[in-house]
């Protein structure tokens, strides 16, 4: 069935005069990616040819998916809007509260349980206000959006970083806060920054043990976790039409690995069958109709030097696998080459587990193949030296897989097949095989790997790559273990070598599910009550943010100075804390837990100002509120880097931090900041981020003149007297300055429509 199809007939029927005209306004071919954004502009038609990493844009989304964690803040700040119902389809998907521990039924079972408030507040939210609900149980977020919403030429935001992973369908779906979905929910212009564009051209074919996550590691490497920040990156070339349509949207999901706003591939064959196995002959039918408008113009991709602010060029033929990590999805190394990297760096060898799935690798095309190495695993003798652990993408997947004899395949080898939900991949994982901080190495097909991100132990050395490699160095028990070269003894004694892995690109008896755990939204949920206990501590109604006064930004004090890599991860950790993302003052006690205070090398251990002595970072924070006395975080490269979640603002802002000074930002942070009424700034000179020291002041002394494109000056006063001067840049245009001066974006929108 297809969902929402006048809607998509709609888009297209729109698609080509847009886009037409576009290609007239900015007077040569078109991208992809540009024919997408130009076709979804808010005012309609374009008459401007918009400035790449310059122009504010307002488009207009086709749709907005939410997952569970981060759809509670949103809805409660959708509460707030004043609309009766969401004005584009919106979709709420509960697959992040669900912790993998025992499997499937009972893991499933303990979540409903532990976590029935929260799944009863979403579901009950979405009934009333319009949104289609997808149960505890039903899939991944993104899975599900790929099997039943994404489209070719499409638009969406999300409330995930890795929403980027319907760009495998076309689309050009992009990661958001929850702000920002409120915006589109409430049927307002939504604001982007009009991306740059990245083009990879791939030609050849992969073969061998390389698979399509091997093509995302690679320009992981390439680019670094930076280096596509900013910028859309888009896929073309032979090389791209030979990848099936999940294979693409792997690329598309871990390019949140790289900053980058999204990417996407043009609509091809691959595509139209995976529309078709997924019943939606229909959306395929359409698409059809205006191909031509649903990928890059030829010229482009004759001669992309020319259409693209950067480009890069892989040959799948000769791409070798990779294995990515530790600590950081960009640090890629060829399988065969891992172990003496490891012995020089003293990461374990032994490796304790393999975990499939996850929102990047849970197909069926991914099971399949990993499948055909556990197959292998049983009829060569091989007994696996490593724990596994599978989670499927959505339940039609699950119920195909084992349908099909998969599942049972992996439980042979001794897998423990987990619910059709993120688990490890975000932290939902009780892992009963280790104690405490040990040291060890896991392998897993997710697309992040930080520390601590999937167990809670900062010394779980964890190692990206697809899942066939993942279920192969799983089977040998080894990081160093090269199944392209090397053998394995069997049981018997005997000295086997792997075959190649087999993959099935869509099921040969069709996809098949029994419940597929959708709720319809009634069409008049005015009689639905939201109820919130206010004895809750999961959920808590929010209060408006008042604005930041400008006195207030005097005398300003040092909360932290972070040192190196801070993720959202670390500003707002995921795993148990999963359970207060409903609750605004019990969740900010995580705040900024994970950064490392560049004085003392320590986490969660910071001066307090008021009193001389030490102390957790949100126990110092709270002290700083209670004393009205605004605060400021100081940060490096990449601030906020990784998740959407829009928390690691909010619980600074909640907290009583006003500004966030780093070197650079990873772009969803920096929104969410300016949604929360918060100053992002950064060091017009990265090197004054060495002026700052543990028990500094500061003056934001022209912040009346607060201007687009105009620099802030910032007094900081040391505690010998001494002061230093230093000049702040910003990326505010004049509607976000009025963010800021309202207190939230929230506060604006409340404020129109009470108008």
């Amino acid at each position: 069935m297809a969902f929402d199809i006048d809607m998509i007939k709609k888009v297209y029927a729109n698609m080509a005069e847009r886009v037409d005209k576009a290609r007239e306004v900015v007077g040569k071919p078109l991208t992809l990616s540009e024919k997408i954004l130009y076709a979804h502009l808010w005012d309609g038609n374009p008459t401007v040819a918009f400035k790449r990493g310059k122009d504010y844009v307002d488009f207009a989304p086709d749709r907005v998916a939410l997952q569970d964690a981060t759809a509670q803040m949103a809805l409660l700040q959708f509460m707030q809007a004043g609309k009766a119902k969401v004005a584009v389809p919106t979709t709420t998907h509960c697959d992040h509260l669900i912790q993998a521990k025992q499997g499937a039924a009972p893991d499933l079972l303990r979540a409903n349980e532990v976590s029935h408030e929260v799944f009863d507040f979403l579901e009950s939210v979405s009934n009333k206000y319009g949104l289609g609900f997808w149960r505890p149980g039903a899939g991944i977020i993104h899975q599900v959006v790929l099997e039943n919403y994404a489209f070719p030429g499409g638009m969406m935001i999300g409330t995930d970083s890795h929403t980027v992973n319907a760009g495998g369908l076309g689309m050009v779906a992009i990661g958001v806060g929850g702000a920002d979905a409120v915006d589109v929910m409430a049927g307002m212009p939504w604001e982007l920054r009009f991306p740059k564009l990245i083009g990879v051209k791939l030609t050849g074919e992969l073969n061998g043990w390389t698979a399509s996550k091997d093509v995302i590691l690679k320009v992981a490497e390439i680019l670094t976790v930076k280096g596509g920040t900013g910028a859309i990156v888009e896929y073309f070339g032979p090389g791209a039409k030979n990848l099936s349509c999940t294979g693409k949207g792997t690329i598309c999901n871990m390019g949140a690995e790289i900053g980058a706003t999204t990417s996407t591939f043009g609509y091809d064959d691959s595509m139209e069958r995976f529309l078709r196995a997924t019943d939606r002959e229909e959306v395929a039918d359409e698409a059809n109709k205006i191909r031509e408008y649903l990928t890059g113009d030829d010229e482009v991709y004759e001669n992309p030097e020319q259409y693209f602010d950067q480009v890069i060029e892989i040959d799948l033929t000769a791409l070798r696998p990779l294995l990515n990590g530790p600590f950081t999805p960009d640090l890629a190394t060829p399988v065969g080459e891992l172990g003496d990297k490891a012995r020089e760096n003293d990461w374990p060898l032994k490796v304790e587990w393999g975990l499939i799935g996850s929102c990047t690798n849970s197909s069926y095309e991914d099971l399949t193949r990993a499948a055909s190495i556990a197959q292998q695993a049983i009829d060569k003798k091989l007994k696996p030296k490593s724990d596994f652990g599978i989670n499927p993408g959505s339940e039609q997947i699950r119920y195909t897989a084992s349908r099909d004899g998969l599942l049972q395949t992996f439980e042979k080898i001794g897998a423990t097949i987990f619910t059709n939900a993120c688990g490890p991949c975000i932290g939902q994982w009780d892992r009963s095989d280790m104690l405490g901080d040990q040291k060890n190495t896991i392998v897993h097909s997710f697309n992040r790997n930080f520390s601590k991100r999937a167990d809670g132990n900062p010394n779980t050395h964890a190692f990206v790559g697809s899942p066939e490699m993942v279920a192969a160095i799983a089977i040998a028990g080894r990081l160093d273990f090269d199944p392209m070269n090397d053998t394995l003894i069997n049981e018997d004694g005997e000295e086997v070598k792997l075959d190649v892995p087999r993959g099935i690109e869509l099921p040969p008896l069709g996809f098949e599910v029994d419940d597929n755990g959708y709720l319809a939204p009634k069409e008049d949920g005015s009689s639905v009550d939201v109820i919130v206990s206010p004895d809750s501590e999961r959920l808590q109604l929010l209060e408006p943010f008042e604005p930041i006064k400008p006195s207030e930004l005097q005398g300003v004090k040092l909360l932290i100075k972070v040192e190196g890599k801070c993720t959202t991860d670390h500003i707002s950790m995921a795993g148990p804390w999963l359970r207060y993302r409903g609750h605004l003052d019990n969740i900010a006690n995580n705040t900024l837990i994970g950064a490392v205070n560049h004085f003392n090398g320590k986490t969660n251990f910071v001066k307090n100002q008021l009193t001389g002595e030490y102390a957790g970072v949100p126990d110092a924070q709270r002290a700083y509120k209670a004393a009205g006395v605004k605060t400021i975080v100081v940060g490096d490269h990449n601030y906020g880097e990784g998740s959407s979640r829009e928390h690691a603002a909010m619980q600074p802002r909640h907290l009583g931090v006003a500004v966030v000074l780093v070197k650079s930002f990873a772009r969803i942070h920096e929104t969410n900041l300016k949604k929360q009424g918060m100053l992002g700034l950064t060091f017009a000179n990265e090197a004054d981020y060495d002026l700052i020291q543990e028990d500094d002041t500061f003056n934001f002394v022209d912040i009346n003149e607060f201007a687009p494109d105009k620099q802030l000056t910032m007094e900081i006063v040391h505690a010998d007297g001494t002061k230093d001067t230093i000049k702040l840049n910003h990326t505010y245009n004049q509607a976000q300055i009025e963010w800021f001066k309202e207190g939230s974006a929230l506060n604006v929108i409340k404020k129109e429509n009470a108008q």
